[in-house]
């Protein structure tokens, strides 16, 4: 095996349903949140097109109590960590599938609008500079040249 294996994964995304919080027998934490990353591309009529990929994310300890209490679906959020592969018998048949263990999750804010003052209407123009003042500093401006 080769000294310089390198496993590191980083996806935003935006959780597909509310984190599973729950406690292993031996005390600890583990959540498992799914994540949809969307890829824009141009598809074949040169028409821009969005495809889904959805990750499963397993986050333990501290991090996990706290994105399970703190994220919720829908939000946006930016996970760092490695790619697991698994394998497991169901039913007689073999399966596999690679989730990311996370390292950190970063919950991205949603955008708010900011709101005008109240005293002041949306569409309203700032007011004129006044004339006196103007020109006082146009003065002093030409004082100085």
């Amino acid at each position: 095996m080769s000294g310089f294996d390198i496993n590191h994964v980083t996806v935003s995304g935006s959780l597909t349903r509310d984190p599973e919080l729950r406690e292993l027998p031996s005390g600890q934490a583990v959540c498992s949140i799914r994540i949809a990353h969307n890829e824009r591309f141009k598809d074949a009529a040169g028409e821009w097109a969005d495809r889904a990929a959805y990750f499963d994310v397993t986050i333990w300890s501290g991090l996990g109590e706290w994105i399970g209490r703190n994220v919720t679906k829908g939000e946006k959020v930016v996970v760092a960590g490695r790619l697991r592969w698994r394998e497991w018998e169901k039913d007689g048949d073999k399966r596999q599938a690679v989730d990311i263990t996370a390292d950190s999750v970063i919950p991205i804010p949603r955008q708010t609008t900011t709101q005008p003052a109240a005293d002041t209407q949306a569409n309203e123009e700032p007011p004129a500079p006044d004339s006196a003042a103007a020109t006082a500093s146009t003065s002093r401006a030409k004082a100085a040249a």
